[in-house]
């Protein structure tokens, strides 16, 4: 199937060393109508989850990953799907290269996309947004407090203390190895405590928008709730909304529509000044 002319490869970041690691790509979607040359446009980077995951070029519907991007681009926005380490696609090696070191070179790969966005002049560096369901979630609420750089964020169904997670989630053993330890491995500080994005929640300047479902049993709505407190602690602008029957993803028809409005409206009230 041809990929629609607002859907396409975003950019090919060239690694300088080939031995570690291949070459990282993503999709790029455009605002309905526009090409790059029309920019700079306000930029939503939104994450995929797994990490065991990949955007590719077909048609993506999913509710928050393809469906959202469209969605954003019809209101002007261009929104990046990055590839970074940890996905699939380029082996073995490359999908494992994140386990143990989660929110670091997967982090430093996504913004070495937005920079090459940004110097390419399709991304407008003073209105950038990013977002993220799941592990995509987790990349969110750890990428705002790395940086200040990003207006605004949303995190659906994120994770925010991976040592909870591994305690409480459906996957622990997984959720252990993808952040180096579980809190039962002695007295800490432990390594999952310096990838846990609750551990830097007094750095968080980003207004940010928390999305989880009532029933989630994959990343708790635990996780949420101690994000949103820490982050009411601090002082830090957030809104919190949890959906009442739904699990780690969204079902109802009228929740996924919510969803869709609350994120253009989020984005609108924090990129469009």
């Amino acid at each position: 199937m041809p990929i629609p002319p607002d859907l396409s490869p975003a950019c090919r970041a060239e690694n300088t060393d080939p031995g570690t690691v291949p070459d990282l790509d993503g999709l790029l979607v455009l605002p309905a109508g526009k090409t790059a040359s029309d920019g700079p446009f306000p930029l939503v980077t939104i994450v995929h989850g797994g990490p065991d995951d990949r955007y590719a070029d077909r048609l993506q519907l999913f509710s928050f990953h393809g469906a959202r991007a469209q969605w954003l681009a019809t209101a002007g926005y261009a929104v990046f799907l990055p590839n970074p380490r940890g996905g699939r696609g380029h082996g073995h090696e490359f999908a494992a290269s994140v386990a143990g070191r989660v929110g670091r070179e997967e982090w430093s790969d996504i913004l070495t996309g937005i920079d090459l966005l940004i110097a390419e002049g399709i991304a407008d560096p003073d209105r950038l947004g990013i977002a993220g369901g799941s592990h995509g979630g987790f990349m969110a609420a750890w990428a705002i407090g790395q940086t200040n750089r990003f207006r605004a964020a949303l995190v659906n169904a994120g994770i925010t203390d991976w040592g909870m997670l591994a305690a409480t989630g459906e996957h622990g053993q997984l959720d252990g190895a993808l952040s180096g330890s579980i809190g039962w491995e002695g007295i800490g500080p432990h390594p999952h405590d310096a990838v846990s994005p609750i551990s830097f929640a007094s750095r968080v300047r980003t207004p940010v928008l928390i999305l989880h479902g009532a029933e989630d049993t994959n990343v708790p709505l635990g996780q949420a709730v101690y994000f949103h407190r820490a982050l009411r602690h601090f002082g830090a602008e957030h809104e919190f909304v949890i959906y009442p029957r739904e699990g780690h993803s969204i079902r109802e028809r009228n929740h996924q529509l919510d969803v869709l409005r609350r994120t253009r409206a989020w984005f609108d009230r924090w990129l469009r000044n």
